[in-house]
């Protein structure tokens, strides 16, 4: 089975989807990540896997399920963040995001006979999953992040290195209000719909 690995921070507001606000307060962008990686943890959590690991800036709170390890995050950029995680991996690994609340465990339940790499294009141009058979922390080191290129250069990368690379569908990520109100409708009955719901927009009070 593969490991499954989930990059994060920590939703204290103010850090997390500051991109949100406006039309959100800051408590609310946070409680609307923390609504996002709940939902993505649990669908980890359901999905078959050999290990579980959140690798977290900042500290865990009770939004975590049983069954993670926890990993600090290292310093530097995204791309050096990303590749550390890998190489916390001796066998296949399918490493997520928590911008996505939308996924579930069956487009998490990856099978690598018969391919080397997955790789889950997201609607802004960016990926929301990486999968390798074989960790290389290298394929990640010195991909431009947060750009709308970012995608197209790390599946690039990946099929420079000669992997055969298999596409999960494409999905939106949480960055803008009008994600927030999407993604909630791809998922009503998730905890992120939820949350969203008890938002009230600035103006809306």
């Amino acid at each position: 089975m593969t490991t499954l690995l989930v990059i994060a921070k920590e939703p204290l507001p103010g850090r997390v989807k500051t991109r949100l606000t406006p039309p959100f307060t800051p408590w609310e962008a946070a409680r609307l990540a923390e609504a996002a990686l709940a939902d993505t943890l649990h669908a980890v959590a359901a999905t078959p896997a050999t290990r579980r690991i959140l690798v977290l800036d900042g500290t865990p709170g009770d939004w975590l399920p049983s069954g993670f390890e926890v990993l600090p995050q290292c310093a530097g950029g995204l791309d050096e963040r990303l590749a550390d995680a890998f190489a916390h991996c001796a066998g296949p690994a399918l490493l997520i995001g928590m911008d996505t609340p939308q996924v579930t465990p069956e487009l998490l339940t990856v099978d690598f006979a018969g391919c080397d790499a997955w790789f889950g294009p997201a609607q802004d141009g960016g990926f929301w999953a990486l999968g390798l058979a074989a960790p290389d922390p290298a394929l990640l080191r010195g991909v431009p992040m947060s750009t709308p290129q970012t995608g197209a250069v790390q599946r690039e990368r990946l099929l420079a290195a000669g992997l055969r690379v298999r596409d999960l569908p494409r999905l939106r990520d949480v960055d803008t209000a009008a994600d927030a109100r999407a993604v909630a409708a791809l998922a009503p009955h998730g905890r992120f719909a939820a949350r969203l719901a008890r938002c009230t927009p600035v103006g809306s009070r």
